[in-house]
């Protein structure tokens, strides 16, 4: 019967979404809410942005209805249905007109605050003998893995259909492995956000129809930000999954992130330099790209993070073992390398 409902759920996110993608797309057709490319962007044509909305209605409307039928934690519809809201209101107001980066970042640690609350405690990491569990340390390191990954989404969906298909690959790849270590009842809200994600996607796919905009960026950010901690409450094990599954998106912000930092720039200035983006000029494909992701996903980081969640090798082992390589790759592609468009500006 459970599988049942699953499966049903399943097929309905995935046509809802589906559905409300093509009307939001015509809906910001008619009020010209277009991305109009610029000197920065990857994209050559007008396009449709705020496509998030499609799958950011389906899954926190359904988080109350999953609770009834006892298909997800009192405490993790709570942590994810006010926290993703709040971050996809400030994201649809800022696709829409404007919000001043400070006020967004205030939102952003709000939303985190709100979704550790209703956690009410994390998973108990120990590294180098120190547990950091329940610490300040642990909590302060909590709010800013949330705001962070919520924010990198946003860096890191510049190409057709790249942070959709991260999220749909990461929660499937995910919902396996909890599957196959125990935690099969968990999984089906894993199941769930996937679907809702792949409705969008048939018309993200490039050539993109619609973007997500940063009301599905960011919401897709902190929801499996969330979804990982409380991963980590169920077994510290999966946590370290999780953030073995989030390597390409993790890697790729992180390093271009730090080699800005280290030259001095204004990092919050919007840039092309993420090695995807790199890829995607080298390559003259989003497509490419984008399908380059979700192998690397499948083939490479899924065997790891079963590994980690299997406890067949130290969570961090594991997590060095699999990101080592992308660092490597994020480099060769030039993650962070000044470009000379920024040094004539």
């Amino acid at each position: 019967m459970r599988m049942t409902v699953t499966l049903v759920l399943a097929l309905l996110l995935v046509l809802l979404s589906w559905g409300l993608t093509a009307g939001v797309c015509r809906w910001a057709l008619q009020r010209q809410l277009l991305d109009v490319p610029n000197a920065r962007s990857s994209h050559r044509l007008p396009t449709p942005r705020g496509g998030g909305l499609a799958f950011v209605l389906p899954l926190v409307l359904c988080l109350p209805l999953l609770f009834l039928l006892a298909l997800v934690e009192a405490r993790l519809a709570l942590a994810l249905g006010p926290a993703g809201a709040l971050v996809a209101v400030m994201g649809y107001v800022d696709d829409t007109g404007h919000v001043a980066a400070r006020w967004r970042l205030l939102g952003h640690f709000v939303a985190a605050a709100w979704a550790l609350l209703c956690l009410g405690e994390l998973p108990p990491l120990v590294l180098f003998g120190f547990e950091l569990g329940q610490s300040l340390i642990g909590w302060l390191l909590a709010t800013l893995l949330l705001v962070w990954l919520l924010n990198l989404f946003n860096f890191m969906d510049g190409i057709d259909g790249i942070a959709g298909l991260e999220a749909v690959s990461v929660t499937l790849a995910m919902a396996v492995i909890y599957w196959t270590v125990g935690f099969a009842g968990n999984a089906v809200l894993l199941l769930l956000s996937a679907m809702a994600v792949l409705g969008f996607l048939f018309c993200n796919w490039p050539p993109a129809r619609i973007f997500m905009g940063d009301v599905g960026s960011g919401f897709l950010g902190l929801w499996l930000a969330v979804l990982a901690l409380h991963g980590g409450l169920l077994s510290v094990e999966l946590f370290w999954a999780w953030l073995v599954m989030l390597g390409v998106f993790m890697v790729d912000a992180s390093v271009t992130l730090l080699r800005r930092l280290m030259r001095g720039e204004k990092v919050y200035h919007a840039h092309r330099r993420h090695a995807y983006q790199f890829a995607s000029r080298r390559w003259h494909s989003h497509a490419r790209v984008t399908v380059a992701v979700g192998l690397l996903n499948v083939v490479w980081l899924f065997p790891w993070a079963w590994v980690a969640a299997a406890g067949h090798l130290p969570g961090l082992i594991v997590l060095l073992l699999a990101w080592l390589p992308l660092m490597g790759l994020a480099l060769v592609l030039g993650a962070g390398r000044a470009e000379k468009l920024d040094a004539a500006q």
